[in-house]
């Protein structure tokens, strides 16, 4: 055993400083309490992009008055359905654009300014919807009236 002269001296480390490390993670602390509530308040106050798809009253009414209109079938005169078609178009741009008198548009014009709208619907090629209420035999075969309408469909979702 060894004798407490022979023994020696304990070398300490130097001192190491807390104080900056820990202040170091207090701050790290508190911005991660800090930043989500400071996101939320942001986040909640900030408006809500607008969707097409948002409730809208004229759409909602546009697209129940589109669908409640009793499509004629194959073989059947279509002339009075395509009337109505265009009624509604027009009701719903006289709505949307009274200052650029758009309802009083026909043939040609009437669809290019629905295509400038809603390019997606791609009405210009449903030349029948302007035409057709004037011939005096109008007749779609069902899949020219399911497309025709679906056009619309999306004219209304996309645009109104």
């Amino acid at each position: 055993m060894l004798s407490p002269e022979q023994l020696q001296p304990i070398i300490l480390p130097p001192a190491i400083s807390w104080w900056p490390p820990a202040l170091g993670w207090w701050l790290l602390g508190l911005t991660l309490f800090i930043v989500p509530i400071v996101w939320r308040s942001i986040s909640a106050t900030r408006p809500l992009p607008h969707s097409p798809q948002s409730s809208d009253p004229l759409r909602e009414n546009a697209l129940q008055q589109l669908h409640a209109l009793p499509k004629p079938h194959a073989g059947e005169q279509a002339g009075p359905w395509l009337q109505q078609l265009n009624q509604l178009l027009k009701r719903i741009c006289a709505m949307r654009y009274p200052e650029q008198a758009s309802h009083r548009l026909s043939g040609r014009e009437w669809l290019a300014f629905l295509d400038s709208r809603c390019p997606a619907a791609g009405l210009t090629r449903w030349m029948v919807l302007v035409q057709g209420a004037y011939q005096p035999d109008c007749r779609l075969d069902d899949k020219s009236i399911a497309q025709l309408q679906q056009a619309i469909d999306t004219w209304i979702r996309k645009h109104v």
